[in-house]
């Protein structure tokens, strides 16, 4: 007669079985290729250097009226809202019958070093737009920035008379450049020529940036790398990670204008937190915001603090305006399970309302 095992015994065995899977996948890990991303099907309907607009392709029965533009930062690509079929942003918003469009970035080319804070907000969005309104036969758009593509929103808004928005949405985006600590101290001008780097190299090398995101947090790529072993046995786990570990090390070189721009008028004048800043001869303050506004702020982000995030909403002047504050981190927010749980089904109630 067999003895019953015991609990003990059956968490020594599951252990064991983790540990021959995870030397087993190891192997597979190595040899095998990245995942594809960015699968949901679209049209490229606009192209023009550094610039990529995607139309996605509706796949419910009806649609709302009101278009949706995503913005992307300049230095990520927007594939981290499209990571895989089940797992993808995008998706979501096409099934809950949303009408969706993204200005996507390449890394910019060598002639295209001169590109303006003014060329993305007063020139490639304004184009982005029309051509939304011209698919769409909607006049009105929703746009969505996610992180820096939300400042970029901020500024096209601003300085962009008669923008045609419904509704305006950030995700984790900066405005107190006074609280992103890590970021003030290795750009402080003290020490930091702007000038010198931009007219020396042009655009900023993507292992720059990619170096200052990895100097926030230290040790998260060994604690990342742990977290890996651990959950090798988990195929589901593994390629997850590794979507998102292509899109992080994915980092785009920056046009080196833009850059000096950010640096100098952004984070050292801290001009959007102030209201001392112009782009293009038009004043960028934000109290003369007044379309619905969403902001959703992540909990626990390593990039852009709380902290820094938290003044937008209190800035613009819409009547209509909503702050959200979700637990998770930087990318957790918007990709992954904790995305699906929190974040999506909150943005498709406050879209759905506004978006007819």
């Amino acid at each position: 007669m067999t003895e019953a095992r015991t609990p003990v015994a059956d968490r020594i065995g599951l252990e064991v079985e983790r540990a021959i899977k995870r030397r087993i996948k190891g192997v597979e890990y190595i040899a095998s290729p990245t995942p594809s991303v960015g699968v949901t099907p679209k049209d490229v309907i606009y192209k023009k250097g550094t610039l990529n607009l995607y139309h996605y392709h509706p796949i419910a029965s009806e649609i709302y009226r009101v278009p949706i533009l995503i913005v992307m930062a300049t230095s990520n690509r927007g594939y981290i809202l499209d990571l895989a079929p089940g797992q993808s942003f995008v998706e979501f918003l096409l099934r809950c019958g949303y009408d969706v469009y993204m200005l996507d970035w390449s890394a910019p080319g060598g002639d295209e070093r001169g590109l303006t804070l003014e060329d993305y907000t007063q020139k490639f969005i304004p184009e982005c737009v029309r051509r939304v309104q011209e698919r769409s036969g909607e006049s009105e758009i929703t746009m969505l920035g996610y992180c820096m593509g939300g400042v970029l929103s901020l500024i096209y808004t601003l300085t962009t008379p008669g923008a045609p928005l419904k509704n305006l949405v950030c995700f984790t985006t900066p405005i107190d450049f006074s609280k992103m600590e890590l970021f003030s101290k290795w750009s402080d001008k003290r020490f930091f020529d702007v000038d010198q780097l931009v007219d020396t190299v042009g655009n900023v090398p993507s292992e720059m940036l990619f170096a200052s995101f990895e100097a926030l947090r230290p040790a998260s790529r060994l604690a990342a790398q742990t977290r890996l072993w651990e959950g090798m046995w988990n195929d589901e786990f593994v390629t997850s990670y590794r979507m998102v570990e292509k899109w992080a090390n994915d980092t785009l070189p920056l046009a080196g204008e833009y850059f000096r721009a950010t640096i100098k008028d952004i984070i050292w004048k801290n001009g959007l937190a102030t209201g001392d800043m112009s782009v293009g001869g038009r004043k960028v303050d934000l109290k003369h915001i007044t379309v619905p506004m969403l902001h959703v702020l992540a909990e626990h982000d390593h990039i852009v603090p709380e902290a820094a995030a938290k003044p937008l909403i209190a800035a613009v002047s819409s009547t209509d305006k909503t702050e959200v504050v979700i637990k998770g981190g930087h990318v957790s927010i918007v990709a992954g399970a904790n995305a699906q749980r929190r974040l999506w089904p909150k943005l498709d109630a406050w879209l759905g309302e506004r978006s007819t």
